[in-house]
């Protein structure tokens, strides 16, 4: 978000050249705050505020930027600056950041950076995307367990200015791979004298590069991690996923199962809505928009079949769209708690039987409810909608609040069918569910509607 309110304030600091007054404004507030209120300016004038600073609070403010404005600053930049700029980032951003650049920018600015940090860069950008690997950083501590928790402390106290966390250190052997993990706490509470390797904790979470990002953010929600060590296939410690990514993931995520829900194609990263254009909406909105109402011609054509029921009992047409509307409503309520549980790993496709008659059962409460009330409608207003002569009201009431009831079953269960069907094919439970649950529904409860008032009714 970009917060406008101080610009001509900013802009006078920059053109009087008030250096001081700058660096005070940044120094005094979180680097957060100060890209956002610096993030309205142009991205030349962002970087006349940012150069007087610290190294460090300087890539703390440029790292809380949004993306685009930070790739038009180092677009400007000298390659020196914009080398300088990406050296001092966090490890993570400084990768994200790099595969956004221009490709004839990358090759431009590689050759100026530290060997190490060539390295590090081409590593982490390796990685395929929505990976584990992809969002660690290489940001860690090591230790030997060979160590006493004294040496250990003088260890994270002589790297502590380099890394985005000591609060864990991770013991390795010598080809690197993970032994186990000591806090901060551990070696503070240890004797001086105790070895690492004998106060380290040897069960250790982790995730490896090639799993799914969601399933890593979710393992630090779920064991109140504050960082989850990543390795390789030969159990080499190659990187850490931090909290605060974790929970950048997790929004991306829901972000995504949001709008799959709702059929909109497209980025599903957080924050991009503002910067996609009118059109771009409109690609990503309209097609699965215009395959629905071509098959709502179906809904159409089913009515039209059953004209002749409708003239001569219109008020089975008053009762048309709550059918409609309950049926697209329960079954969105089933389809939407079923995907959220599929992406929690709460259940898999193999308990699908199970969830169907947990649904079933909640479906037939719900439907004798609303069958109910669909009856009293009837009875209590059927004398203002013409009726063939001979016809109760009752056995009417009776065919509309047995067709809604209905439909609540069906739908429900077809909200349940359709995310678990997705899941055992392998295929988004979000993409499938919820285009293709209206339109099912619509056609079911049409079906289910007419079929029960003509068998009702003798038509």
């Amino acid at each position: 978000m970009k917060n406008p309110l101080l610009v001509p304030e900013l802009r006078e600091l920059i053109e009087t050249n008030q250096h001081d007054a700058l660096r005070a404004f940044c120094g005094d507030m979180h680097p957060a705050t100060v890209a956002e209120m610096i993030g309205a300016l142009e991205p030349i004038e962002a970087w006349r505020v940012l150069r007087h600073l610290e190294p460090h609070l300087r890539s703390e403010i440029f790292s809380h930027l949004d993306e685009d404005t930070q790739v038009e600053a180092l677009s400007i930049l000298s390659r020196r600056d914009a080398a300088d700029m990406l050296a001092d980032m966090p490890p993570d951003d400084r990768a994200d950041l790099f595969k956004l650049l221009p490709e004839d920018r990358r090759d431009d600015i590689l050759p100026a950076l530290a060997q190490a940090e060539r390295e590090d860069i081409r590593r982490l950008t390796s990685y395929e995307e929505g990976t584990a690997g992809s969002v660690m950083t290489s940001d860690y501590v090591m230790l030997s367990q060979d160590l006493t928790a004294q040496q250990a402390i003088d260890r994270l106290r002589e790297v502590a200015p380099d890394r985005e966390t000591i609060y864990t250190a991770y013991i390795v052997d010598g080809k690197r791979r993970l032994q186990g993990f000591v806090s901060l706490k551990d070696l503070i509470v240890a004797r001086r004298d105790a070895r690492v390797g004998d106060i380290m904790h040897t069960d250790v979470i982790h995730a490896r590069v090639q799993d799914d990002q969601e399933d890593a953010a979710r393992k630090i929600q779920k064991y109140d991690l504050l960082a989850l060590p990543v390795v390789n296939g030969g159990d080499a410690l190659v990187g850490i996923i931090t909290h605060d990514d974790a929970l950048d993931i997790i929004t991306q995520e829901q972000t995504e199962d949001i709008e799959k829900l709702m059929a909109i194609g497209g980025s599903h990263e957080a924050g991009v809505y503002v910067k996609t254009t009118a059109w771009g909406h409109f690609k990503n909105r309209s097609l699965w928009v215009l395959m629905l109402a071509a098959f709502g011609l179906i809904s159409g054509f089913i009515v039209q079949r059953f004209e002749d029921l409708l003239m001569e009992f219109t008020i089975l047409a008053i009762f048309m769209p709550m059918v409609a509307d309950t049926g697209g409503n329960t079954g969105s309520q089933s389809a939407t708690l079923v995907v959220r549980a599929l992406a929690l790993k709460e259940v898999a496709a193999k308990d699908v039987f199970r969830i169907l008659w947990k649904e079933f059962r909640v479906s037939l409460m719900m439907g004798a409810v609303l069958a109910c009330v669909a009856f009293g409608r009837v009875m209590l207003f059927s004398s203002e909608s013409s009726m063939p002569t001979g016809v109760a009201a009752s056995l009417v009431g009776v065919a509309i609040g047995l067709a809604l009831g209905l439909q609540v079953v069906t739908s429900t269960l077809i909200g349940v069918l359709l995310p678990m069907g997705a899941a055992k094919l392998k295929l988004d439970p979000a993409v499938v569910a919820s285009p293709a649950l209206t339109t099912f529904v619509d056609i079911t409860g049409l079906l289910i509607f007419f079929g029960t008032a003509r068998m009702f009714l003798g038509v």
